[in-house]
């Protein structure tokens, strides 16, 4: 069965730091190719060629939680390799969002990417219920809280910045929303 949706989606994934630098610059996989995800979905290898060209890099979106409110870097590369969706992009540190998501990654308190798209073709197997995902229109990646695809992994994740050379109105918003923040997850 061979069908088109208009509604967007979103699928998360798990991603690991390696190191992190002052600059915010990572790399990985937004998702993997093959992998059946927690909603039962599985991206195939080209789903996202057609979007790529399309849109380009600038047409894709480095998100906060899948916030439009929330842009949080740029995205340097973002193509389909024999693995999945490969990126490399940056986090804008200068900002106050920024430099608390980095802080967030050094403490291992956000450690998901998410993919947000619009599905053009897909086909479900009756049997299993797995929806493949044949083409998609990517929207944006975003780094979040809760992953949908455990699998698919940032490989690294770089900062060449000194985080003192921040604003002293920066840093005290930063340590405000760090509070909140450490406050919230020790609740939990």
């Amino acid at each position: 069965m061979l069908r088109t949706m208009v509604s967007p989606e979103i699928k998360r994934n798990r991603l690991s730091i390696e190191t992190l630098t002052a600059a915010g610059e990572f790399t990985g996989y937004a998702t993997l190719f093959g992998k059946v995800d927690l909603g039962k979905d599985r991206v195939v290898r080209g789903a996202f060629r057609q979007s790529l060209k399309r849109r380009s890099i600038k047409g894709a979106r480095m998100l906060f939680q899948h916030d439009p409110c929330e842009p949080i870097g740029v995205w340097h590369e973002i193509s389909e390799d024999a693995q999945g969706l490969y990126v490399r992009g940056r986090i804008i540190a200068d900002t106050v969002k920024g430099a608390e998501v980095l802080s967030l990654m050094r403490a291992g308190a956000i450690d998901g990417l998410s993919i947000g798209f619009r599905t053009r073709k897909s086909r479900t197997d009756r049997k299993s219920g797995i929806r493949s995902i044949l083409e998609a229109d990517l929207w944006e990646i975003s780094i979040v809280t809760f992953p949908m695809l455990p699998q698919a992994r940032v490989r690294q994740v770089k900062f060449h910045r000194n985080p003192g050379s921040l604003s002293p109105q920066t840093r005290r918003q930063v340590a405000t929303r760090l509070r909140r923040a450490t406050r919230i997850l020790a609740a939990t």
